[in-house]
């Protein structure tokens, strides 16, 4: 520490930005291993893996199942818990994802804290009848008498490269529509965990989607033992004054770099936020940033009719209508089913973005 002092006082050789820097490393170093611990480098895979160890190791009524989950999973999220747990709280599944959830219900609504793990979001449609018409609905239909609020579902999401028709979709619309369940999707590794364990301790069931090609794209230092982060709360990454721009999950990368261009070629400054919880999300942050900038550009990988950025914009229009210059931009994906080698085409890249947002400043 008296060397890191030091060296931030050493304003002779250093420019006042860079020891600017200095200071908010060092300080977001102390306030992460004095609150949460030790940490360690992890991408965004092992730590939804130090997320569910924990778990296994804190709740002996917690499960883990899923297709070749106790294998370690196509993605390696769960290699090594079998050995360390036990075969009765890591196991394979069949291949039947309605099989799958309904056990996961069942498990929950008899106490265990149940962790499904659907092998690619793609393949979530088969068990869409157990999430919206029982998971989602067993309270309710019960008078709150009986719950499977402990019940997580997992699973690969969105855009991988060469995923095509039915390894690279986002899902996450033909849920939000269904009250009583909440759904989540991380930007990284400290995120991931703290909002997997989150939904894990959640008494509503949860479905976590895990941006598959994140799994190994980013390494960061992320604490080692239990820690949360709240669901429900939008997260501003970067504060600006004349456009809003929102997304999740890999999307909020792309978000960054064209607020970066933005400022670089334009002088337009960004505020960027991420959602993180699809539902229910953060409506107050949301209006409250686009009050202040007066234009907003919400951009998702799945097609653009009917995807979440719709919900966002109705209620940014109800809310905000007299503070907005310009209307508000979607940047999406198209209405098509997933391409092959067209995906390049595909996503919305941070050149339509860049796009949308000299269209909005030009208004």
């Amino acid at each position: 520490s008296v060397m890191i002092w030091v060296h931030l006082n050493n304003k002779s050789k250093r420019s006042e930005g860079v020891t600017n820097a200095f200071v908010c490393i060092y300080v977001t170093f102390l306030f992460v291993f004095k609150f949460l611990g030790p940490t360690q480098k992890m991408n965004l895979f092992q730590s939804v893996t130090s997320a569910l160890d924990n778990t296994l190791a804190s709740d002996p009524t917690a499960v883990i199942f899923g297709e070749d989950v106790a294998f370690g999973g196509v993605f390696r999220c769960t290699v090594g818990l079998r050995d360390k747990y036990g075969k009765d709280r890591v196991f394979n599944t069949p291949l039947c994802e309605q099989g799958i959830v309904g056990f996961g219900i069942g498990a929950a609504v008899a106490g265990a804290t149940a962790i499904a793990e659907i092998q690619f979001a793609d393949y979530i449609f088969p068990a869409f009848d157990q999430i919206v018409n029982e998971a989602a609905k067993y309270r309710y239909r019960s008078g709150n008498l009986f719950d499977c609020g402990n019940l997580t579902i997992r699973a690969p999401w969105g855009c991988v490269g060469h995923g095509s028709l039915y390894h690279s979709q986002s899902p996450e619309a033909f849920f939000v529509h269904c009250p009583g369940i909440k759904i989540v999707v991380p930007r990284g590794p400290v995120q991931a965990k703290g909002l997997l364990l989150s939904c894990i301790a959640d008494k509503n069931p949860c479905i976590f989607f895990e941006p598959k090609i994140l799994y190994r794209a980013a390494v960061e230092q992320v604490p080692v033992e239990s820690y949360t982060i709240p669901l429900s709360q939008a997260e501003i990454l970067q504060e600006g004054s004349d456009v809003t721009l929102i997304a999740w999950g890999t999307q909020i990368h792309v978000m960054s770099e064209v607020a970066s261009m933005a400022q670089e070629k334009l002088g337009v400054s960004c505020e960027v936020i991420d959602l993180r919880t699809i539902l229910p999300w953060d409506i107050e942050t949301v209006c409250k940033s686009v009050v202040k900038t007066g234009r907003l550009l919400i951009s998702h990988e799945a097609p653009v009719t009917g995807g979440f950025a719709a919900e966002i914009s109705t209620t940014v229009q109800e809310e905000c209508f007299l503070n907005l210059e310009a209307p508000i931009s979607r940047v999406c994906g198209y209405d098509t089913p997933f391409p092959h080698i067209f995906e390049p085409f595909y996503i919305p890249d941070k050149w339509k973005c860049f796009d949308a947002i000299k269209k909005m400043i030009h208004f």
